[in-house]
């Protein structure tokens, strides 16, 4: 393993360095630094697999409370970048005790929890996960051939389906202010035909044994029941329905749900193709305190995979979205900023709303996608559905709406969605 010690040495002799982290300057951060230090010394003196993992996973928990509680600015960064550091420090343990799912599963919590923080850690723990994967054998899947059954009756569409693609210019100038459909729009991205998302099989090739993703337990993130874990990737895969794997039979849904599974496992940025429209330089007059994300592309990927009727109740976002449905359909329901005041959101952060009380106050407490007229919501029925947009999307098909658009989704299949924030 020589790969090992050179990673080991490099990592080490950083941690150890009299640069490492210098913006650590509260008591906390300080002593939360000698430790990892201490622990990185240890490693350079051949320590490594001496019997410091539950140290270090005693360390994580610190860390991940203390991320919790320390808000936005540079102690959220110092925290992350600290958590980021331990997960590492312990997958190199866990590789010399023999341990390399434990060790992939450590360097996952990385990406998911903490960003990963730190200049190179990305590049980092992509690395030392594709050298412990190298030894293990590949797991066999059956691939059935298998019918894919639609099931389901396609919503009226109501939003706008343009004939082709806007030029760049037409887009920033004319089609950005509303939403609009483009069909098949992605039919030529290798995530459609050479390397599918629809395969269980190649989904399970492309990430690796020993893989860990967040997801959301329950079909809606409103009630009471609902929750989020890290679980097992290959696990995930087994509960939902594709055209290489039967339908499962599962007693609650699992949905991975805004989370960047590119950067988790790179080889899926191959996949696809990313539209110029992310690039242009947008404003937004029914939504004046929009601004681009803030990262340094300007731009955040995220993915979207679920079973049928897994939905996101309606609610806004502060970004331009473009919207690629990969595999299987999935129902949208779309309103203009203008009838926010007839949605029923629910009550600010820091009001009592139930079984939810914090942090949804960009959340409706309606079903759009109900019949029923429920007398408690005639505002909504009178307002916001004459201005309200249907559609059902298909592999290949793109949707685009501005920030502050109200939006609902609902998965109709097995589906697997893109979406480009900018």
């Amino acid at each position: 393993m020589d790969w090992f010690y050179i990673l080991v040495a490099a990592f080490a002799e950083e941690l150890t360095s009299e640069t490492y982290c210098p913006e650590a300057l509260l008591h906390d951060e300080n002593v939360a630094r000698g430790e990892i230090r201490a622990a990185a010394l240890g490693m350079m003196a051949g320590d490594c697999g001496g019997g410091h993992d539950q140290e270090l996973l005693g360390l994580m928990d610190v860390f991940h409370e203390n991320m919790s509680v320390a808000g936005s600015g540079p102690a959220l960064h110092t925290w992350r970048k600290f958590y980021t550091d331990v997960c590492i420090l312990r997958a190199f343990e866990q590789v010399k005790k023999s341990q390399p799912l434990l060790a992939i599963s450590n360097l996952d919590r990385a990406i998911i929890i903490a960003g990963p923080c730190g200049e190179g850690r990305l590049e980092l723990i992509h690395t030392i996960i594709h050298h412990v994967q190298i030894p293990l054998s590949p797991t066999r899947f059956p691939k059935p051939a298998l019918s894919f059954n639609l099931g389901f009756v396609p919503l009226t569409c109501t939003v706008p389906c343009l004939s082709s693609a806007p030029s760049f210019l037409s887009f920033q100038s004319q089609h950005s202010r509303r939403p609009f459909i483009l069909r098949n729009f992605a039919s030529d991205w290798p995530a459609m035909s050479i390397r599918p998302w629809k395969s269980a099989h190649y989904l399970r090739s492309v990430a690796g044994p020993g893989r860990l993703v967040p997801v959301e337990v329950g079909e809606d993130y409103r009630t009471a029941n609902w929750k989020q874990e890290l679980v097992d990737w290959d696990d995930f895969l087994t509960t939902l329905d594709f055209e290489d794997q039967p339908s499962p039979v599962t007693s609650e849904p699992l949905y991975l749900a805004q989370h960047d599974l590119t950067k988790q496992f790179p080889a899926l940025r191959d996949d696809i193709i990313v539209p110029d429209y992310i690039y242009a330089s947008l404003s937004c007059a029914d939504y004046p305190e929009y601004q681009p994300p803030r990262n340094a592309d300007q731009v955040l990927f995220n993915t979207w995979l679920g079973p049928r009727h897994t939905m996101s109740p309606a609610h806004t976002d502060p970004y331009h979205n473009l919207y690629v449905q990969v595999v299987g359909y999935k129902s949208v329901w779309l309103a203009p900023p203008s009838v926010s005041a007839s949605m029923y959101p629910y009550p600010s952060e820091g009001s009592d709303c139930g079984a939810k009380p914090l942090s949804m106050g960009n959340t409706s407490q309606l079903d759009v996608f109900s019949n029923n007229k429920d007398s408690r919501y005639t505002g909504f029925w009178n307002q916001v559905v004459p201005e309200s947009m249907t559609a059902t999307l298909g592999p290949g098909d793109v949707i685009f709406f501005p920030p502050g658009w109200w939006h609902a989704m609902r998965s109709e299949t097995t589906s697997f969605s893109f979406s480009m924030w900018f």
